[in-house]
């Protein structure tokens, strides 16, 4: 199965959308995702890795990773036949 490790900074304060994006990824990926972990890391850091991949990163990409790519992303690896539904409508 699939794991997801979402690497956040706590003292900037992110673990919130930290588990939010957890949240969202355990109930979209029910079938394909076995784990999803929130993992402290150091100052400024905010990544997504994808079965030891990382798929989105803070520094590298310029900001946060939008909901809807990242959904996209993970679909594209673990799932690529998948439909999601307006998100893949949206753009």
């Amino acid at each position: 199965m699939n794991r997801v490790v979402i690497g956040y900074c706590p003292k900037c304060r992110w673990l919130l959308r930290a588990a939010w994006l957890a949240q969202e990824l355990l109930s979209t990926f029910e079938d394909e995702l076995e784990e999803v972990a929130l993992s402290k890391r150091s100052a400024g850091v905010f990544l997504v890795e994808l079965n030891g991949e990382v798929i989105a990163d803070r520094k590298r990409d310029g900001g946060f990773p939008e909901l809807p790519a990242l959904k996209r992303l993970v679909r594209d690896r673990i799932a690529p036949g998948r439909d999601l539904g307006h998100l893949d409508r949206q753009g």
